[in-house]
């Protein structure tokens, strides 16, 4: 029989408060869970961010006092500047490591050239060969999960998914090293994308106290351990990474809020803020430090930042229709860039990668060799320049000394007074490259023949390298290919409007933008990436502009770069906004497939052994019959909690009548019942039941969650779907509609004072209304149901 209640009684055997159907309904509704991998489920499992109000919990919660408060929350803002400063570091590193290597290989290479230009390339083959052959040897036998930007991962992860391998101590190393031979190397890829897992797997890591495998680990960080909090850790984590690439810490918050993350509060705004803050000191500490020399190549090149600052001053309204152009190609090419890239990735898993990790270290070999030879052997084809009389005037020299930094290289040229344009942009490292395109006062450096010949040979290389098993990020390729055909509309401007005052520097900062707006969807948190990177608050309107119209064009196609990685990866992500098909359809519809297995108040341990074997739920009503004989659920309890009681066993009893809660003892602490992070916790294999065990009973009531959330069977589901993101759910019972109310929460209501007495604060009208039932009852009443979860 159904009940029609939403009843929350104070009697705490009972915990009245919901109705389902009995599980040996063959029609009943279903509660859609993923599985675990170690039950024979799919690769990835759900977290539970929703707080689990157990009686351990309240017990727990009662006994904490302010003091305890205020040092949970200054342990938070502590952790907060440790990720800060450890993902800073982590970023001086890689990049410190990378331009050295860069640079030490070109000063080499440059020096060789000098009397032998295939003696120079065998060099410049071999150097790149070995830097990439250790980055996919690192990859595929020590952190495969250290391949690709990680930014699909960690979005999937704060969207509430667990994916193995993802945040572990090796995947931190490997992406760090990887990240330095693959970048170093010279392939058509970036470090910013593994910078941003770089950053999460240190949150995640500080958060669980270390790595318990390798022996470095310790209790006293071990604080935080639900997978709410350690969601909070990543997300500075992400934000961190960011802010590190690309020295912009408000772009890195931005980042965090537009792109990763499906959850977000004003508290976790704060700390993300200041651990971007940290790293941006942490890195400009770094390049100071650098500045006197001692660091190597790396005061010459260093972090990522573009200063176009002495570039075009204003812009004029007959440029509008070019930058709209702009806009155009680079969500055009950025939708074909995820296209080609997702068939790709889909022909090396389906057939490539199935041969073995040997096969991926040829793989990332062969494009390491293919991109040498094209790097090197293009510039050699092209006719060399005069230098122009103008760039006296701009500080700038030309030709630049052998192996140094700046625009105007001299390669395989006959004079000294020449340079070669290809050269300055192919035979570079991708900074250096980006920082050539982006220059001003260098009209008519590149040719038009040159532009269209790096775009379509390092676009094919942008297409053939993503996917390998090594680190690899798309936001600094990206900006090469968009400021390539933005400079090449910036020369067609200039020679169009001859007598404006126009940079081409400033077309090819569009065109990235562009690119990357058309590719990766972003608009705010890009937008104050590329104002930071670039130092040029004046071009803000105009980033606006061809961002708007390359999402536009883009969305028009496809979905977004990473969107696309995820769910070629089976990362079941749940978008911002539902399905269209959504509306026509009702809870009750959606959980039809699943069946519910609920189980008994008191249930016998064989019982709980028997259903934890032969399904892969990893959620449970719990239902408890009235005097009546009417059945009621009671609450919810976990899988990970009916593991760790039968570990216990401390909890069995040989009376299959219940206790009251109250009057027992609490034997475990809140905290036994998490997850171990990047681990999948208990397994039922894992535990051993004497036949004395498993005639025991066990009271569910004291360890379920009496208040999880609840939607009527006929709520659209696009009303379901943005409650369940939003609120970062694992679980959403679906129940029929009550037939009465009890009461009704308004915002008067949860207007209270620590005291407990109502807030000074009167709304004019109140429409709180109440039945008979709750005439009697008392506003502090404990078993006034908290209908605030569901209405507000």
């Amino acid at each position: 029989m159904l009940s029609n209640h939403l009843q929350n009684g104070i009697e705490s055997d009972n915990l009245l408060w919901s109705r389902v159907p009995d599980s040996d309904d063959a029609s009943t509704d279903g509660v859609g869970l993923l599985s675990s991998p170690r039950d024979g489920g799919g690769g990835v499992d759900s977290l539970d961010y929703e707080v689990i109000e157990n009686y351990a919990y309240r017990e727990e919660q009662a006994h904490r006092g302010k003091l305890y408060v205020g040092y949970y929350v200054a342990v938070k803002w502590f952790f907060s500047l440790l990720i800060g400063i450890g993902t800073g570091l982590a970023a001086v590193f890689i990049n410190l490591s990378v331009e050295n290597f860069a640079g030490w290989k070109f000063a080499l290479t440059f020096a060789i050239i000098q009397k032998s230009y295939f003696a120079g390339f065998i060099v410049y083959l071999v150097i790149n060969l070995v830097l990439v052959f250790s980055s996919a040897y690192i990859i595929t036998q020590f952190a495969p999960a250290a391949a690709g930007s990680g930014i699909p991962e960690i979005k999937g992860y704060l969207n509430g998914i667990d994916i193995p391998g993802t945040l572990l101590f090796r995947t931190l190393i490997g992406k760090i090293f990887g990240s330095i031979g693959s970048v170093g190397g010279g392939l058509a890829l970036g470090k910013e994308g593994p910078l941003v897992h770089t950053g999460a797997c240190i949150a995640s890591l500080l958060g669980q106290g270390g790595s318990t495998k390798y022996h470095l680990n310790s209790r006293w960080p071990q604080l935080f351990k639900s997978d709410r909090d350690r969601r909070d850790l990543v997300t500075c984590g992400c934000a961190a990474g960011v802010a590190a690439a690309f020295r912009a810490p408000v772009g890195g918050v931005l980042f965090a809020l537009e792109e990763v993350t499906s959850w977000w509060r004003s508290q976790l705004m704060w700390r993300v803020f200041f651990t971007s803050a940290i790293v941006a000191v942490v890195v400009r500490t770094a390049m100071g430090w650098c500045k006197s020399g001692i660091c190597g190549h790396f005061g010459g090149g260093g972090f990522i930042i573009w200063d176009v600052s002495d570039g075009q001053d204003d812009y004029y309204f007959k440029e509008i229709l070019p930058m709209a152009v702009i806009g155009v190609i680079g969500g055009l090419l950025g939708a074909l860039f995820n296209q080609l890239t997702y068939y790709m990735t889909s022909w090396r898993r389906n057939y490539l990668h199935k041969k073995g990790n040997r096969v991926k270290i040829y793989e990332a070999c062969i494009i390491s060799c293919l991109t040498s030879a094209i790097s090197f052997g293009l510039p050699l084809l092209r006719k060399c320049s005069p230098c122009p009389e103008t760039v006296t005037d701009s500080g700038i020299e030309c030709p630049r000394p052998p192996g140094m930094y700046g625009n105007y290289v001299n390669f395989y040229c006959k004079t000294d007074n020449e340079y070669n344009d290809l050269a300055t942009i192919f035979f570079n490292t991708q900074d250096d490259a980006i920082r050539n395109l982006f220059s001003a006062k260098t009209m008519r450096e590149f040719s038009a023949q040159s532009l269209l010949t790096f775009l379509a040979m390092f676009y094919t290389l942008a297409v053939v390298t993503f996917g390998t098993a090594v680190p690899a990020g798309q936001f600094v390729p990206g900006i090469m290919i968009g400021s390539t055909y933005g400079r090449l509309v910036g020369m067609f401007v200039v020679r169009f409007y001859k007598k404006l005052n126009i940079e081409e520097g400033t077309y090819a900062l569009l065109g990235a933008a562009s690119f990357l707006g058309g590719s990766m969807r972003m608009t705010v948190s890009l937008c104050v990436i590329m104002v930071e990177i670039t130092n040029n608050l004046k071009l803000l309107p105009l980033i606006m502009l061809v961002l708007l119209v390359s999402k536009a064009v883009g969305d028009a196609f496809n979905e977004g770069l990473y969107e696309v990685q995820a769910r070629l990866k089976g990362i079941p992500l749940l978008e911002s906004r539902p399905k269209y098909h959504m509306r026509q359809m009702i809870a009750k519809e959606a959980c039809q497939s699943q069946k519910v297995i609920s189980l008994p108040r008191v249930i016998r341990v064989a019982d709980v052994a028997s259903i934890l074997r032969s399904n892969k739920h990893n959620g449970f009503p719990v239902i408890d019959h009235t005097r009546s004989g009417e059945t009621l659920v009671i609450g919810l309890v976990l899988r990970s909690h009916l593991l760790v009681l039968l570990q216990s066993k401390v909890d069995f009893q040989h009376s299959p009548l219940p206790c009251d809660p109250s009057a027992r003892p609490i034997r475990h602490r809140f905290s036994e019942f998490a997850k171990p992070v990047s681990s999948k916790g208990l397994c039922i294999e894992d535990i051993h039941l004497t036949s004395d065990d498993l005639e025991m009973y066990i009271d569910l009531a004291p360890f379920l969650n009496p208040s999880p959330y609840v939607v009527p069977e006929d709520m659209s589901l696009t009303k379901v779907y943005n409650l369940f993101r939003q609120l970062g759910l694992r679980h959403l019972f679906v129940v029929p509609r009550p037939s009465r109310v009890i009461g009704l929460i308004t915002r008067k209501d949860l207007l209270i004072e620590e005291n407990g007495e109502s807030s000074a604060v009167e709304l004019q009208q109140s429409t709180s209304v109440r039945g008979r039932y709750s005439e009697t009852a008392t506003r502090a009443d404990a078993a006034r149901p908290l209908l605030d979860d569901l209405l507000g």
